[in-house]
């Protein structure tokens, strides 16, 4: 039987290698720093989700 390894997963804000596991408490960042960034771009408004809906036509009268 294998042992089974440490999974090791890119940390979403530099790329660094950082366990996945409940051993690590910033999961699935490296570092705090790392998270901090991460939710600082999220406040910021730097992540947005599309809006793939026509725009409303403004010359229609109601």
């Amino acid at each position: 039987m294998q042992s089974v390894g440490k999974k090791l997963v890119p940390c979403p804000q530099c790329g660094e290698l950082s366990e996945y596991s409940s051993a690590n408490p910033y999961r699935p960042f490296c570092s705090e720093r790392c998270r901090l960034i991460d939710l600082g771009q999220w406040a910021s408004e730097s992540y947005r989700i599309p809006d793939n809906n026509p725009k409303p036509d403004d010359s229609e009268e109601y």
